[in-house]
């Protein structure tokens, strides 16, 4: 499953999650004001999305986030 860090009110993070739910894969959100770590790691940086130890950060499009979505899957499919 990917995560997607974003905050509310970013609508970068709208476009990114757009994209996410267009493509089809699994995906949560979290909100970076509720997780101190990713506070401290992504607050200039959002949207963020994660994966299998893989990070994608914005700008991005759906083709580029189509080849990301490829990496993670084969990322897991090597850590099984």
């Amino acid at each position: 499953m990917l995560t997607l860090f974003s905050t509310w009110g970013c609508h970068l993070c709208d476009d990114a999650q757009a994209l996410l739910e267009h493509s089809g894969a699994a995906f949560q959100v979290v909100d970076i004001v509720d997780d101190e770590q990713a506070m401290a790691l992504f607050r200039t940086e959002i949207p963020v999305v994660y994966g299998a130890g893989l990070l994608l950060k914005w700008p991005f499009d759906a083709a580029v986030l189509a080849e990301f979505i490829a990496a993670v899957q084969s990322a897991g499919e090597q850590g099984e």
